[in-house]
């Protein structure tokens, strides 16, 4: 159920599909309809919102900050909306978090599992990629994110940012099994599995490979961190993960060694926990956010990282 004004809602949707035709079969709305509404829109405020091109429409800088507007104000209504049907407040609702794989294996379940020991709140986890996360707390899908982020990030408010070191997977037996850290130059030396181009550990380690003139040759590329622990496990080679939570726990669980992997670049990636800019969170969400945010902390390394 939408609490916005009509406007308002064929704006939102015009520009969350970039096509008035598109915003009117998802509203199921005469594409006229659309267009008038908008139109009268832009002349109430008296600014373009849109920049009209031939394959779509794109927000102008004006339409970009009323779009944020708008997001907010749906979301704070989602949740109103929730608690008056549900009769029971702030203290009752469900929550969503948006997260990346490797924050969806043990500190999402973790936080979660610790927050509902004392509050009657339901959860659902949207596991999706980096950028995706942020979008659907952007766009009010998700009432909290956490991924990981390489530099700013537009419309959502950073919680907490801390850098999260990078470790080499390596086989029990292997004979880095035993070092403390390793570079880059001496893990190109040998089987790698990669993520593939677009992801930040991916893109990162391009850059350093670049920096230090240095050729790398996956020889496996994959997104998802299963198949990377059991191709270790194997014996196939060495898989880069962000060590998060209790490393040592980790290597155990997973029958792996963690080899801390020593290059100034990787510390450029942030562990992000994300809330959408300017919204009124829940009491839950709120309670919730905080509680996650101590729960992303990088592990504590048997070898600090060198300048």
């Amino acid at each position: 159920m939408r609490l916005l004004p009509i406007a308002l809602t064929y704006f939102l949707e015009v520009a969350r599909t970039g096509s008035v035709s598109e915003a009117a079969t998802e509203l199921t709305v005469a594409p006229s309809a659309i267009s008038r509404q908008v139109a009268k829109l832009e002349a109430g405020i008296g600014v373009p919102l849109f920049v009209r091109h031939p394959r779509g429409m794109v927000p102008t800088e004006a339409g970009t900050r009323l779009l944020d507007h708008v997001r907010r104000s749906e979301a704070e209504s989602a949740v109103l909306v929730d608690e008056l049907r549900t009769g029971r407040g702030l203290h009752a609702r469900s929550l969503t978090v948006a997260c990346s794989e490797g924050f969806a294996r043990r500190v999402v379940p973790q936080a979660i599992a610790a927050f509902r020991r004392d509050h009657d709140v339901t959860f659902h986890i949207d596991v999706v990629t980096r950028d995706e996360a942020t979008r659907r707390v952007l766009e009010g899908a998700a009432d909290v994110a956490v991924t990981f982020a390489t530099g700013p990030q537009h419309g959502v408010r950073v919680e907490s940012a801390v850098v999260v070191p990078v470790y080499a997977i390596v086989p029990l037996d292997h004979p880095l099994t035993s070092r403390d850290a390793v570079g880059l130059a001496e893990l190109c030396e040998h089987p790698l599995a990669l993520p593939a181009p677009g992801q930040s550990l991916r893109d990162l380690f391009d850059i350093a490979a670049r920096i230090e003139n240095l050729t790398a040759h996956p020889v496996l590329e994959c997104n998802e961190l299963s198949p990377k622990y059991e191709f270790v496990r194997r014996g196939g080679g060495i898989a880069l993960v962000g060590g998060l939570g209790d490393i040592e726990q980790d290597a155990a669980t997973e029958g792996v060694a963690y080899v801390l992997l020593d290059n100034a670049v990787f510390r450029k990636r942030e562990a992000q926990v994300q809330t959408m800019a300017g919204r009124t969170l829940s009491l839950a969400a709120m309670r919730f956010t905080a509680l996650l945010t101590s729960f992303v902390r990088p592990p504590v390394s048997r070898s600090a990282p060198r300048d």
